[in-house]
């Protein structure tokens, strides 16, 4: 597999290794719709979703919901390219400052627009983003990148006696 350089989002994310970048998701929902559909299945909701065994059924419409957004979460261009949210604050400092990443800002890890990452990615962005600043681009998309790491537990503090 040949990594191209210019899948390293402007965060320090590496594109392909973005669920939404390989599309099968989106594929495998799109697929399950048109199964369900094809089977009736909303008409064997409506009927049997008030037998006990299958009550969690009347949660159906929010399942259809989440299977819409699953099947449109193909993402086919890479962050660099346009892709993903168009209105990330990231991208948009980035283009700004004209720089090739967060790894070339010196503030990247305190810096606030980063911290939306948080919630998906842990401190995945921080890592690779270190990383490239230590390594340079063609080396960190070599090597080793991280998609998610789980942040270190705060420490609780001290108990006074």
């Amino acid at each position: 597999m040949t990594r191209r350089r210019d899948l390293v989002a402007y965060c320090g994310l590496y594109c392909d290794d973005c669920f939404a970048r390989e599309g099968k998701v989106a594929e495998l929902a799109t697929d399950l719709k048109s199964e369900l559909k094809s089977v009736g299945f909303e008409r064997f909701v409506g009927v049997v979703s008030e037998v006990p065994f299958f009550k969690a059924l009347k949660k159906y419409p929010d399942f259809t919901a989440v299977l819409d957004v699953l099947a449109a979460s193909r993402c086919e261009k890479s962050c660099k390219e346009g892709g993903a949210n168009p209105a990330c604050e990231v991208r948009i400092c980035c283009k700004e400052k004209e720089i090739e990443g967060c790894w070339v800002c010196g503030e990247f890890v305190s810096c606030e627009k980063l911290k939306f990452l948080e919630g998906v990615h842990g401190i995945a962005h921080i890592r690779n983003l270190r990383r490239l600043k230590r390594k340079g681009v063609n080396e960190f998309v070599k090597g080793k990148h991280d998609w998610y790491v789980k942040p270190p537990a705060k420490k609780s503090p001290a108990k006074r006696k």
